[in-house]
């Protein structure tokens, strides 16, 4: 799923200039139509609300972030404890099927790493479909030996916990998915061009000065900017790192 953010990276520099075009208009606005004392007042007021509400969507939209990004870490580190305990199960399996699962294992948590580290669409989708691949081998590997004409309640723990390994895959992407709304995006946009448009007109000097129209927008798209890089997982410099499966991955190797 394609975020509408094509990379965080472009949310800084773009927001800055749409909000500093907007302080510029809302300046440019007073030039053409003054304010008398008690219209300054009322605009004081609206700015403070409108900059209050933004501050409030801004605080939300940082926190649904953050959920999310702890998720992600969450989830990874729910794939390495569920691949390592199965790795450790296959040694109630049948000896060939041990050994089977066991490779195949190996294989399944290169492809997670990869995963995670991966930037390339198109890396991304033939490790999509070699995951894809991998599972439905893992799951042939364990339920043959469990549809022996004995089956015992120990191949059922080993089935179980490659149930596991197969759902903490879904998990993942079901939180890699989850990302802040657009319409989330578009309102906070729309408040904080608003807020800048009034800001500037509210303006006491002819000239607007720096403050009115460079910091103001500076700082709102920085946290725009922090937003949107915790809420891209492949994209943002605020990455989640697989050192749960990267540290797995080297302990199978050395054994």
């Amino acid at each position: 799923m394609r975020s509408p953010l094509l990379s965080p990276f472009l949310v800084l520099p773009l927001s800055f200039v749409l909000l500093w075009l907007s302080a510029r208009l809302g300046a440019a606005l007073r030039k053409r139509q003054p304010l008398d004392d008690g219209m300054r007042h009322d605009l004081d007021v609206v700015v403070a609300a409108t900059l209050t509400l933004l501050g409030l969507i801004i605080g939300f939209s940082f926190s649904m972030a953050t959920e999310r990004y702890d998720q992600r870490k969450n989830c990874e580190e729910a794939e390495a404890n569920a691949i390592g305990t199965e790795y450790v199960r296959a040694d109630l399996l049948p000896v060939a099927d041990a050994a089977r699962v066991r490779g195949l294992l190996v294989e399944y948590l290169e492809q997670r790493v990869l995963f995670y580290k991966t930037h390339d669409e198109d890396e991304l989708r033939n490790i999509n479909d070699a995951t894809a691949q991998l599972q439905t081998e893992l799951w042939s590997a364990v339920t043959a030996p469990a549809e022996a004409p004995k089956p015992t309640p120990v191949l059922a723990l080993v089935v179980s916990g490659m149930n596991d390994v197969l759902n903490t895959q879904g998990y993942t992407q079901a939180a890699w998915w989850n990302r802040i709304p657009t319409a989330a995006w578009v309102m906070m946009m729309l408040i904080a061009i608003s807020a800048n448009v009034m800001f500037g007109y509210g303006a006491r000097r002819a000239n607007a000065g720096v403050i009115h129209v460079v910091i103001l927008p500076l700082v709102l798209s920085i946290a725009l900017f922090l937003i949107a890089d915790i809420d891209s997982p492949r994209r943002g410099v605020i990455r989640v790192n697989p050192q749960n499966l990267t540290s797995l991955a080297h302990s199978l190797r050395v054994r």
